[in-house]
């Protein structure tokens, strides 16, 4: 047997044991859930320690003097979580741990601070979230004047042969439009320069790389892209999704030892916010192998799920459903993408742009999804698909209803694929109720809400904003919303999400008129938008997501108490721990 597979089910094996207060391989189990037969505490309301039987192995931490919310409906709140071998086993109140802890036991005081389930992000991008850290960061410039000072400081520094940056967004600028190439070149000229906007499907070059990729003003735009031209015909050096692929030959590949940095300087800046983990979107196959490596030795220590780029599915589907031993991190989706962006523009509408003569791009075709979708269903891989415009959702929904009544459930490898759409940003009201219908996970992320709201009201039009970010229509429907950022196309934060999830209004308290208030969610269903469902969209809810007896010790504590401080008070909250696997990966300075 694969020493992966043998892990995960010494792992399932390992949560039985929990629950049923048994022993798995000499390591005593003891369950707090259930105090008639074996005398813990459960931490209910006038449900004490019923007996004094005696614990064959203590814990290895306990943590208390805190608040603890679990995401469980069952058992909301508790004084106390115990831990043995990585996994909980007390849940309940302070006596209950009391009577679990030995000479050896880790102590942890939380001091008034606030323990959660670990918060994992839903859809975030490892390798950009550590080129970030790493490279040009054009993340808040506050104009264009600014993006160029930024550009003609880093050129003044940096010796690369081709300059290459991320994070802009111009919604905000005063110059309230795109940088050109022309821009670019009264600072830089003699190199190519390549910008990409925060979103990932627009880029702006100068003009020295417009010529190094021989582009030309005959040069037409590929299908699933556009370059864009002024009103004389000219280029204007930015390049809209597909046609972005024109400048990759320039972009140098990073060696292994490079890509190795990224992703685990990635992951350390998400244990330090407090993620226990996040699913990693749009991953070629050599990131799957390295990630792996980096998790196993321990240079990636937060969980990883990985959904894979439409190139590697062949790669997938031969390889399987995949973990690395220690299974933290795992393989088992395609990442595929029906359409753009709307701050570029890209996202496909059902009907025109309300500020420009364009219905978006498809980036997708049923003759290539089809193959995909069939196989994915008849071999258990989950399918992670792209669709932010109301017209590249319905159109997503469509083949989604057609593959999955091609491939009925005795068909399929998994009776229920879960699959996903990633954003499911702008829909029709009228196919809102298609998601619950098809069990499909909308894969969200809420601080595109609060950056949009200065622009896309400008795109959309008014009428469609009744289908735009809506996550409360979403759940009061029976759909299951993962939450995540998006990172680094945001900044990452689950403080934010969080905080956006339940007030729907940007950092600074604005929000609009009727920007759609009805569509924020209560701090329960957002707690649950950043654990539990996120776990549910790993196929992995019985083993994590909530502070239940016999899951794994994924936790996240920050300085206060999410679930009662006011609006304002949660953006200046502070990660004070994160702890995977019982393991604690992020101590705060001072704690």
């Amino acid at each position: 047997m694969p020493l992966h597979i043998a892990e995960r089910q010494k792992n399932r094996l390992g949560a039985l044991a929990c629950m049923l207060g048994v022993t798995l391989a000499g390591l005593a189990v003891t369950s707090a859930a259930a105090p008639a037969a074996h005398g813990q505490d459960t931490g209910l309301p006038g449900q004490g320690r019923q007996s004094a039987e005696p614990l064959v192995e203590p814990a290895d931490m306990i943590l208390w003097d805190g608040i603890i919310h679990t995401a469980d409906d069952n058992n909301p709140t508790a004084e106390a979580v115990a831990v043995r071998a990585g996994r909980i086993v007390h849940v309940g109140s302070r006596a209950g741990a009391e009577a679990l802890r030995g000479t050896d036991t880790q102590v942890i005081p939380l001091s008034g601070h606030a323990l959660y389930p670990g918060f994992v992000d839903a859809h975030a991008h490892l390798v950009g979230i550590g080129e970030r850290e790493m490279s040009l960061s054009l993340e808040n410039t506050p104009s264009l004047a600014v993006l160029l000072e930024r550009l003609k400081q880093w050129a003044a520094t940096h010796d690369d042969a081709v300059l290459t940056g991320l994070g802009w967004i111009e919604t905000h600028w005063p110059e309230n439009r795109f940088p050109s190439r022309f821009d670019l070149d009264t600072v830089v000229s003699d190199r190519p320069v390549i910008l990409t906007r925060a979103d990932g499907h627009a880029l702006v070059a100068n003009t020295a790389a417009f010529k190094a990729a021989g582009i030309t003003a005959a040069t037409e735009s590929p299908e699933g892209g556009r370059i864009e031209r002024n009103a004389l015909g000219e280029a204007t050096g930015m390049l809209i999704d597909t046609a972005m692929s024109l400048l990759q030959p320039l972009i140098p590949t990073a060696d292994d030892a490079r890509l190795a940095d990224m992703l685990t300087t990635g992951a350390r800046v998400y244990g330090q916010q407090g993620w226990t983990g996040l699913h990693n979107m749009s991953v070629p196959w050599r990131q799957v192998e390295l990630i792996e490596t980096l998790s196993d030795t321990g240079a990636i220590d937060i969980r990883i799920y990985n959904a894979v780029t439409q190139d590697s599915a062949d790669r997938l589907f031969a390889a399987g459903h995949r973990t690395s031993e220690n299974g933290r991190a795992e393989t088992r989706a395609i990442k595929l993408y029906m359409d753009g962006a709307l701050g570029s523009r890209g996202a496909a509408l059902l009907s025109n742009y309300a500020d420009a003569d364009t219905d978006g791009l498809l980036l997708l075709q049923w003759q290539a999804a089809e193959p995909i979708m069939r196989r994915a269903l008849t071999e258990g891989i989950q399918l992670a698909i792209h669709a932010i415009g109301d017209r590249g959702n319905r159109l997503a929904l469509d083949w989604i209803e057609r593959s999955l009544a091609d491939v009925p459930a005795d068909g399929r490898a998994i009776a229920d694929p879960r699959w996903r759409i990633e954003h499911a940003q702008i829909i029709a009201r009228e196919d809102l109720g298609r998601f619950a219908a098809s069990r499909l996970i909308a894969s969200m992320q809420p601080s595109h809400a609060i950056s949009d709201l200065f622009f896309a009201g400008d795109r959309l039009g008014d009428d469609r904003l009744d289908g735009a970010y809506a996550w409360a229509s979403m759940v009061d429907a029976g759909v299951i919303v993962a939450a995540g950022s998006d990172a680094p196309v945001e900044r990452g934060s689950p403080l934010i999400e969080f905080y956006a999830a339940v007030t729907r209004r940007d950092l600074k308290g604005f929000q609009g008129p009727d920007w759609r208030p009805g569509e924020a969610v209560s701090r329960d269903t957002a707690l649950k938008m950043l654990t539990l469902w996120p776990a549910y969209a790993a196929f992995a809810e019985t083993d994590r997501g909530s502070v239940t007896v016999g899951k794994v010790a994924d936790f996240t504590v920050f300085d206060r108490d999410l679930m009662s401080v006011a609006d304002n008070a949660i953006l200046d909250a502070r990660a004070i721990l994160t702890i995977v696997d019982g393991r604690i990966v992020h101590r705060a300075a001072g704690f």
